[in-house]
């Protein structure tokens, strides 16, 4: 079995504030606005490679926020949210896997009730803070690099990392991330190859966690990446660029060069 864990905005779908051209279909729908979109090559390709691999959404979104997205192939067999500490299977929960999450997360609770305090007291703040599942913390804020720099210089940073994208700001635990994910889920399904594509800082450990990791030249400026990679070079449209990629590749039992 070759899995393919793949990261969601800005990777597979985009804010309907991207200009992906005019040839693309909406995928979610908030507050009766479309709001994402993929590309209808991005589609076609997606439909093609499901064929071949086990496609898992690995994604940062809460549950209701994943649930919104309707993908072209269906209901995935496991989606991987809220930064992997929550699996579903067929759509559904996976208890199991959801407690074993809460105990990853326990080092860091005290940290996490902390930051909630701190961003409670932070004029910066311009949304409610946000405990997600109890295993990170999210908001958003006016001056987002001023309020994580002073919650980095409060928190344990041993325990818990700080975050952010935009106005959003992110207090996450250390050993929630999707690289962890994509392992303890390696260890469940067993498959002999593991793929992994994202953009952002979240998806670097699921990156480094993969056999081969498909990422934008913008994302490799800034990390460094020791394994297997294929890089999508600038100007090009990410989703279109990585399934190309992976639609080119040949899989039997294994990934075969």
């Amino acid at each position: 079995m070759v899995v393919f864990h793949s990261d969601l905005d800005n990777t597979l779908i985009y804010s309907y504030k991207r200009d992906i051209g005019p040839a693309k279909k909406c995928v979610e729908i908030y507050q009766g606005r479309e709001v994402s979109f993929m590309t209808d090559k991005t589609m076609r390709l997606l439909e093609q490679i499901v064929k071949q691999v086990e496609f898992v959404p690995t994604t940062t979104r809460m549950v209701e926020q994943y649930e919104r997205i309707h993908f072209p192939t269906g209901v995935p067999h496991y989606a991987l949210t809220c930064n992997g500490g929550v699996l579903l299977v067929d759509g559904k929960r996976d208890d199991a896997w959801y407690r074993e999450s809460k105990e990853v997360v326990l080092d860091g609770r005290s940290e996490m009730i902390k930051a909630i305090e701190l961003l409670e007291a932070d004029e910066n703040r311009c949304l409610d803070i946000r405990w997600i599942e109890e295993l990170f913390v999210f908001t958003k804020s006016e001056k987002p690099e001023l309020t994580c720099a002073y919650l980095r210089e409060t928190l344990d940073t041993n325990l818990v990392d700080v975050m952010t994208t935009g106005i959003k700001v992110y207090v996450v635990p250390k050993h929630l991330d999707k690289g962890t994910a994509v392992l303890r889920l390696k260890k469940r399904i067993h498959p002999e190859y593991v793929i992994a594509a994202g953009d952002s800082p979240f998806d670097v450990p699921m990156l480094a966690a993969a056999d081969l990791a498909i990422l934008p030249q913008t994302l490799e400026e800034n990390y460094v990446f020791a394994g297997n990679k294929i890089v999508i070079e600038k100007g090009r449209i990410y989703s279109e660029g990585l399934l190309e990629h992976l639609n080119g590749m040949k899989f039997c039992d294994r990934y075969l060069l």
